[in-house]
């Protein structure tokens, strides 16, 4: 791994065998990251981190700012959220399979004893992967219609740095986890904005121009995105 450094600002350089070059920033203290082909020279990965030095720092101080949840114990009592909405958790120990149960403000766990904490955040952890997938096929094939393009299948993984992703070429649509947390209309412009860039792959004035066309106060459901606290990570790299 080698460094470069701009002004205070130090970015690991990582060349392996790829095709194009990628920068990322990564939270919680915007540590910065670019993945470059093998063939480049490091005055030319110089050359592209400066031309993205702005983004950088915007990106740092996006992070700088966010608010984060604490650690979660998971335990009776304990606020968690669903659909961007306040619920207590209950935790209930019995002798059978966990299940996880919403039932007016609480998050009805069962579990069986001696449930490790982490056992117990991966069990929540599937349930909210199993509220996604009934919200996000419905809310998929609503936007296909109205933006005119057809994705080919969508995924639900966990995401250090991003609320979604999109392969443009396999037409897959990848959405963060985390977003089951937040309300619904921001888990909608995450969809929006990747089906999106299967019309263009960039986030260039065109892609804003489909944005806007397509859902015009975007940028009050990333801005309220950026704003609400994120979960707590123990962060590696």
């Amino acid at each position: 791994m080698r460094q470069i450094e701009l002004g205070n600002i130090k970015i690991d350089v990582e060349q392996k065998n790829i095709k194009n070059i990628h920068l990322s920033v990564y939270p919680p203290k915007g540590k910065v990251r670019i993945s470059a082909p093998e063939r480049m020279d490091l005055d030319t990965i110089r050359v592209f981190a400066i031309s993205k030095l702005s983004w950088i720092k915007k990106q740092q101080e996006l992070f700088k700012n966010q608010d984060r949840e604490t650690p979660r114990e998971y335990i009776t009592k304990e606020s968690h959220y669903f659909k961007g909405e306040r619920y207590l958790l209950k935790v209930t120990k019995h002798n059978a399979r966990p299940k996880v149960i919403l039932k007016h403000r609480v998050i009805e766990l069962y579990i069986r004893p001696n449930t490790t904490i982490e056992k117990r955040k991966q069990i929540l952890d599937e349930w909210y992967r199993a509220e996604l997938k009934k919200i996000v096929p419905k809310m998929i094939k609503k936007w296909e219609k109205k933006i005119g393009i057809k994705s080919n299948e969508f995924g639900i993984k966990k995401m250090r740095t991003k609320w979604g992703s999109c392969s443009t070429e396999a037409k897959r649509i990848w959405v963060n986890l985390e977003l089951a947390k937040k309300p619904t209309e921001c888990l909608e412009y995450i969809i929006v904005h990747e089906l999106v860039h299967l019309l263009e792959r960039s986030h260039n004035k065109k892609f804003v121009k489909f944005m806007d066309e397509f859902m015009p106060k975007w940028r009050f459901y990333r801005d309220e995105l950026n704003r609400l606290p994120f979960s707590h990570i123990d962060w590696h790299y």
